[in-house]
């Protein structure tokens, strides 16, 4: 798990000297493998009472992804889930992270095809059914940019402004998505 607060975007190493202050928002980044096989999912979650700004930031980047999970249907392409995300982030005045992109999953963790945060409709591979995507929109407040911290793995948006990240595991299925990262939904479909 990485653990990232209020600027950091991703990668975020939880450690005892990182004390969480009332007001922040903490990024929860989970891998699991069982059986060979790998989930990978993020929320972000506020610390006590955070400001509005940030509330607004967490409903934002949540929606982002439930835009982008359904559009995940045999036939549609890349583009469409990468597009959808940005449509919706953009449309409520927020930047995606474009250095860091969503992915294949599976027997590894990280696999192809890459899934950016942006895109156009109509472009990219085309879904088919029995992939496994790993959905993951990070949202910032001020520009697009990151900058990796001096341990080389912690990465912060460039203009010090907030970030979120919340992701889904999801399988590509005839009957639409399945979010294999969503406790309801893990045991089977719920059509």
């Amino acid at each position: 798990m990485c653990t990232s607060i209020n600027q950091e975007v991703v990668h975020g190493i939880p450690s005892p000297a990182r004390k969480l202050r009332d007001g922040d928002i903490l990024s929860m980044d989970f891998g699991v493998e069982l059986d060979g096989y790998f989930a990978d999912a993020a929320l972000t979650v506020p610390v006590g009472k955070i400001k509005p700004e940030r509330e607004k930031l967490l409903r934002v980047t949540r929606e982002s992804l439930e835009q982008a999970i359904a559009k995940v249907r045999p036939g549609n392409r890349l583009g469409d889930i990468s597009a959808a995300v940005q449509t919706w982030v953009e449309k409520n005045g927020y930047s995606v992270v474009r250095e860091f992109v969503g992915h294949g999953i599976g027997t590894r963790m990280h696999e192809e095809p890459q899934l950016p945060n942006y895109g156009t409709p109509g472009q990219g591979a085309r879904l088919q059914e029995g992939m496994v995507l790993a959905i993951e929109p990070m949202v910032n407040t001020g520009g697009p940019g990151v900058r990796v911290l001096d341990d080389d793995w912690t990465a912060v948006t460039a203009d010090g402004s907030d970030s979120a990240h919340f992701e889904h595991t999801v399988a590509v299925t005839a009957k639409g998505p399945w979010i294999l990262t969503r406790p309801e939904e893990a045991s089977g479909p719920v059509w």
